[in-house]
């Protein structure tokens, strides 16, 4: 099996993970505090990122050196948190339009780049942001007298998981990618518990196993995803990952009964293809720069 190959099937496993652990999460935040659930999952994660930490070269103290220390904490804070939302959104507005939703992520990510980061954006790019936000409009149905708020719910969630992608791309070309993700479930576990504990709810004898299953999923999807992006580039495993709406909304209507409207449908193509687009025309760039670069030298 060749490296691209490993990827591709690294990343097909992680997308399944995802899909459960979505799952997972909104059946225990049906039932308790979406903060107390995150709360755990997240104690897992920083348990599991510990372990990661330890065993790659230069150990825990390796890990624990980064060179952008605040920036690396505000990734934490805004992941738990971000988890939290995504939870509270599963319970809400449902785990099938939630994911159709969310898939406005990576045209967030373009717009805040912007100001963020100081890059440029051309009007391809800039076309693509456009149509892709009219997507999420047809999703949520504005005219419709039956207009939900709570359908906004994972909108912020989305707005959340795009500021944590911009602070990745910051420290990413300062920091190892294990030190990145150890920050992440560190973090993420250190504040989910100054505020969790409050929420606490004893878990039932019957809701261990998925309780378990979740902290499993939360771990090892963030492992398998890793691995992947050790033999692929984003713009190949980006395109993969779109799979996860497909898994979630099947699990969504197959497991809680939740209705695919045509609206949901039509306005989910129009914002994966615009995402698509966007990914790509970064890959196209990021080619020229490099070629560029190339030629100067």
């Amino acid at each position: 099996m060749n490296n691209k190959t490993l990827g591709y099937l690294y990343v097909l496993i992680a997308i399944g993970i995802f899909a459960g652990q979505d799952a997972f999460s909104k059946i225990l935040g049906e039932k308790y505090p979406p903060i107390m659930v995150t709360m755990i999952r997240f104690w897992a994660f920083a348990f599991f990122v510990t372990i990661l930490a330890a065993a790659a070269p230069g150990g825990l103290r390796a890990a624990v050196k980064t060179q952008r220390p605040l920036l690396q904490v505000l990734r934490g804070v805004l992941l738990v948190t971000e988890v939290v939302v995504v939870v509270i959104s599963f319970t809400t507005a449902g785990l099938g339009m939630s994911q159709a939703i969310m898939q406005v992520t990576p045209l967030m990510v373009t717009v805040l780049s912007i100001p963020l980061l100081g890059e440029q954006v051309g009007w391809r790019r800039s076309l693509a942001v456009i149509v892709g936000l009219l997507g999420v409009m047809v999703i949520l149905n504005p005219l419709n007298v039956h207009f939900d708020l709570r359908l906004l719910i994972p909108l912020g969630a989305s707005f959340l998981y795009a500021l944590y992608n911009i602070a990745t791309r910051a420290v990413g070309s300062r920091d190892t990618a294990v030190t990145s993700v150890f920050y992440a479930g560190v973090v993420g576990a250190l504040t989910a518990s100054f505020i969790g504990p409050f929420y606490w709810t004893p878990i039932a004898m019957e809701d261990w196993p998925a309780m378990a299953a979740l902290c499993i999923c939360g771990a090892t999807s963030h492992y398998f995803l890793i691995k992947a992006y050790g033999h692929l580039t984003t713009v190949e495993v980006q395109p993969v990952t779109y799979l996860q709406l497909v898994l979630s909304v099947a699990l969504a209507s197959l497991f809680f009964n939740e209705t695919l409207t045509t609206n949901m449908i039509v306005g989910a193509v129009i914002v994966v293809g615009a995402g698509l687009f966007t990914v790509w025309r970064e890959h196209r760039r990021g080619i020229a720069e490099r070629h560029a670069d190339a030629a100067t030298e």
